[in-house]
């Protein structure tokens, strides 16, 4: 990253830049998504009590035939944002480049906006890294990893099992922890949360998510015995009695990987995240673990190129 490039303090090179990712070759209207009849457009910003003179906004265009006026920002995650452009490019690149994440004050100090600007820029960054209708992991005789944890604490504690009898003890487990279940494939992961790990649970992200000629490989948690007959094959490594990888080559050394580095993200920067939120902050850790072997830059660029066509509302 070259933190002097104008792309990251410069309003005009950050939208210049956005144009050329989104419109490599020619501009397209977001609207009637039709190339041609296209040309600039003059808008004035609204005068303020700040700045009484009228200043002309950059980067407008105009749609010959559906008559649609619109900018880069236009259908992507930056619509009807007031933060600049140059500083949605910066946050993407920082967000991207953090092996562990990046919280949203950090950005705030850094960036100069509000936390809750902060917090919602990332958010929506996060939307941006969200793969849309992805294709089955696996195949036939692919392996596919699969593994749950558990960590933090959920918000509503459970004080009595499933059969209506009381936890006894200092409740350890997962019963009160939130779970998260990963599926890595061929270097992919795909990771979920889930209110409760249960067989139920579990084997519904499976057949969802897994082509069902794979070859699933787990550890000895019941959570697999009967999910793991519906696949071409299902091997298991024991962790109880010291096994890390089975005769057969099977492991699910991926996964714990995978869960190391997002723990250590979700202690050390993320501490306070909400079950509500939980779910975002894992697309960020897949987008970032799935995308390993390219450089910062590259990883950021396909974040950008993944901001068209999403909007996420505060609400949200």
């Amino acid at each position: 990253m070259n933190i002097t490039d104008k792309i990251y303090s410069d309003e005009d090179a950050a939208r210049k830049h956005l144009e050329a990712i989104r419109w490599p070759d020619a501009v397209v209207c977001p609207f009637c998504n039709i190339p041609g009849k296209i040309s600039k457009a003059k808008m004035v910003n609204k005068p303020t009590k700040k700045n009484p003179k009228p200043k002309e906004a950059k980067g407008w265009y105009h749609c010959g035939i559906c008559f649609q006026r619109f900018t880069v920002r236009t259908g992507m995650i930056y619509e009807r944002s007031h933060v600049p452009l140059h500083k949605w490019v910066l946050a993407t690149h920082l967000l991207c480049a953090s092996k562990k994440g990046m919280s949203a004050h950090q950005l705030h100090r850094m960036v100069g906006v509000t936390y809750k600007t902060a917090w919602f820029m990332f958010h929506r960054i996060r939307e941006a890294m969200n793969e849309v209708s992805p294709a089955p992991l696996g195949g036939p005789g692919i392996p596919v990893q699969a593994d749950e944890t558990y960590f933090g604490q959920k918000k509503e504690k459970i004080t009595t099992r499933t059969d209506g009898r009381p936890f006894i003890g200092k409740g350890k487990g997962g019963a009160n922890k939130m779970s998260v279940v990963s599926l890595i494939s061929e270097g992919k992961s795909r990771t979920f949360h889930v209110e409760h790990a249960t067989a139920s649970s579990v084997r519904d992200l499976l057949t969802t998510h897994v082509n069902p000629e794979s070859e699933l490989h787990t550890d000895e948690s019941r959570l697999y015995v009967r999910v793991g007959r519906e696949f071409g094959d299902h091997k298991t490594v024991k962790h109880s009695r010291g096994q890390y990888v089975g005769k057969d080559g099977q492991h699910i050394n991926s996964c714990e990987n995978f869960f190391s580095v997002f723990k250590r993200g979700m202690r050390g920067v993320y501490q306070h995240c909400s079950e509500k939120h939980l779910q975002r902050y894992l697309t960020e850790f897949d987008f970032r673990y799935n995308n390993r072997t390219i450089s910062d830059n590259d990883r950021a660029l396909l974040c950008l190129k993944g901001a068209e066509g999403k909007r996420l509302l505060y609400k949200h």
